[in-house]
């Protein structure tokens, strides 16, 4: 294994750990605090043969200090109620348990060891920075792990696991082409971590695809509660640009909001300096939450894996919402939480459609999975099949079969497709060689 490969698995290996996950998630995840409180069902009876219900879980945090996504498991309890109300599948309903976590790893492992003991025959579109915690007692209980949100490593290393997305791995190598031909100096700013240090790896490799030297890289302490010399510097260094315009790319996870109040007040004195940022860090709801057309993210570069809400292609999604969620403010339909979940609960339907009038189980599920099947999201993603390695196993992402990745821009406080694409290309990248190819020594 060259010196490339081991260091990208020591990235993946050191942030898995809770203490170093901080810089590549967009904020702390935890799970049901007890095996009963803050967990939902859609009524129903137990079990998957027959014509019982298939039982399925969602989680997500909700009502913490940190990132929240309600719309996760709200979408997936409305997505219950439309193929219900349709009929179901094969004849099946869809019952969805759900779990409100609270930012701690041992509630995680107690979600996961919930739904084993439901006997839930997978957990689909789910959020959780938690990995090492919750695929373990999944992996003993053989229930699939479909559709997470990519923000751990495990996600794209756990053979239980079935991403839908390339997490944060993928964005970051696509911002990085991106700005390498928009931006001039890119400045970085990231945890001053064993898994802050592998950030730039990620960047770089995207600015290396696009002709671009290296982001300078600005660090700040892992606990840090304010930003004002990482802020200052990196806007200082941003105006060496030349003839175009520098970028900031703050990538603190949980701590970048915290960030975006030091750099809102230090922007001031550097008014041509643009922002770029991932997916994540940022999506629709901090837009809203920080002012909109009227915030700091205000023409911001942003990654993300699909299409811009306003993409004709979502268009079923937000049929289902208007029908069976109607009011429901938690579900937006811009935000990328929401929209995981839809692609995950399509993936599901796709396997349930191809198990027919067997019986339904975790072990039918993950053999219908890793059987071949292959998923069509009407282009909201590339056809999804997961084999046993895929093309970026050598660089430690066995797991990971789509990396592609969209550019938008924040506009009049919504987040819209960008005219300019990465690369130059409108649209959707692959990411895929630009990770494969990743410069790490």
């Amino acid at each position: 294994m060259t010196g490339r490969r081991r260091t990208l698995r020591t990235f993946l290996h050191s942030t898995s750990r809770p203490g170093r996950a901080t810089a590549m998630t967009a904020g702390a995840v935890a799970l049901c605090a007890s095996l009963t409180a803050g967990c939902g069902v859609i009524p129903g009876a137990t079990g998957g043969s027959g014509d019982d219900p298939v039982k399925v879980m969602t989680w997500a945090p909700q009502d913490t200090n940190s990132t929240n996504k309600p719309g996760m498991p709200a979408m997936a309890l409305a997505y219950a109620k439309w193929i219900n109300a349709h009929g179901g599948i094969n004849g099946h309903k869809l019952q969805v348990l759900t779990c409100n976590d609270h930012n701690d790893a041992v509630d995680a492992a107690k979600c996961a060891r919930r739904a084993a003991d439901e006997n839930v025959v997978a957990v689909v579109g789910s959020y959780s920075q938690f990995g090492d915690s919750y695929l373990a007692p999944l992996e003993g209980a053989g229930i699939p792990y479909i559709g997470g949100y990519g923000v751990t490593n495990s996600e794209f290393t756990g053979q239980m696991s079935y991403p839908v997305n390339g997490g944060q791995p993928a964005l970051l190598a696509g911002l990085g082409k991106a700005l390498g031909a928009a931006c001039g100096t890119v400045s970085l700013v990231r945890p001053d971590s064993i898994a802050g240090d592998e950030l730039p790896v990620l960047l770089d490799s995207g600015l290396k695809a696009g002709g671009h030297a290296n982001a300078d890289d600005h660090l700040a302490a892992e606990d840090a509660t304010e930003y004002s010399d990482q802020s200052d510097h990196a806007l200082a260094d941003a105006t060496r640009s030349g003839p175009k315009k520098g970028c900031v790319v703050p990538a603190l996870g949980d701590r970048t909001d915290t960030f975006m109040d030091s750099f809102r007040r230090a922007r001031e004195n550097y008014p041509a300096v643009r922002l770029g940022t991932v997916l994540g860090s940022v999506d629709q709801t901090v837009i809203n939450a920080t002012g909109g057309a009227s915030g700091p993210y205000e023409g911001a570069y942003i990654t993300g894996w699909y299409p811009p809400a306003s993409d004709a292609r979502w268009d079923t999604m937000k049929k289902v919402i208007n029908e069976e969620a109607f009011g429901d403010n938690r579900i937006d339909p811009a935000d990328a939480g929401v929209q995981t979940t839809w692609i995950a609960y399509t993936v599901l339907k796709a396997v349930l459609e191809k198990i027919g009038d067997g019986d339904v189980s975790a072990d039918s599920v993950r053999h219908t999975l890793d059987g071949g099947l292959r998923v069509s999201t009407g282009g909201l993603t590339p056809t999804l099949q997961w084999p046993y390695e895929g093309k970026l196993a050598a660089v430690g992402f066995p797991r990971m079969v789509n990396a592609d990745v969209t550019l938008q821009v924040v506009q009049d406080g919504q987040l819209v497709a960008a005219r300019t694409g990465i690369g130059g290309r409108s649209g959707i990248s692959d990411m895929t060689d630009t990770l494969d190819g990743a410069d790490v020594q």
